[in-house]
């Protein structure tokens, strides 16, 4: 992994973090595997993409100890409540929102709280194939979620935060290049 890393193309290591929800792997095999991961990432300075699903408390307990020392994170496909997206704002991390956001059965607090993410900290993403939009109209027939969705994303989550479409988007323009140092 590290050679692999190590390519001029690579901008970031991930998506690397803790899923409690399938649990595909061990507990403490995710947690040892997470942990080498931020080494890896603190090692050749990379920011890191994270995942976490249904494992909250581990997941910031894990990166509190390492974020000093990693360069940028994003938590990639935020779906959680106020109380961890406060958790992340305070661990100074990105926060992905997709398509979730566009979900009127889950979406809901996620729709709340999305304005109390910082302008300069929020990423939008698709998640493809996953998390097609439910509110688009008309689906397409393949049902899956592409990259060409993300302007009815990016529209969800301006409505939510009550923002202008056009700042919206420059502000996730400006943190993306940002955040993997593109040209």
């Amino acid at each position: 992994l590290k050679d692999l890393a190590s390519q001029p193309e690579v901008v970031a290591i991930g998506e690397c973090g803790l899923d409690y929800n399938r649990d595909f792997s061990p507990r403490d095999q995710q947690r040892h595997a997470f942990e080498q991961q931020l080494k890896l990432a603190i090692e050749l300075n990379l920011p890191v993409v994270t995942h976490q699903r249904g494992a909250h408390d581990d997941f910031i307990e894990i990166l509190a100890r390492y974020r000093s020392r990693l360069t940028n994170v994003v938590l990639h496909c935020f779906t959680g409540n106020e109380s961890e997206l406060v958790d992340c704002i305070e661990l100074d991390l990105h926060i992905g929102i997709t398509g979730w956001i566009c979900d009127e059965r889950r979406g809901q607090e996620l729709k709340e709280i999305v304005k109390l993410i910082p302008d300069n900290r929020l990423m939008l993403e698709t998640d493809a194939p996953f998390l097609l939009p439910r509110n688009m109209r008309p689906k397409p027939k393949s049902r899956t979620n592409e990259p060409a969705f993300l302007p009815h994303i990016a529209q969800d989550i301006a409505n939510a935060r009550q923002q202008d479409i056009a700042t919206l988007l420059d502000n996730c323009y400006k943190n993306t290049v940002k955040f993997f140092t593109l040209d």
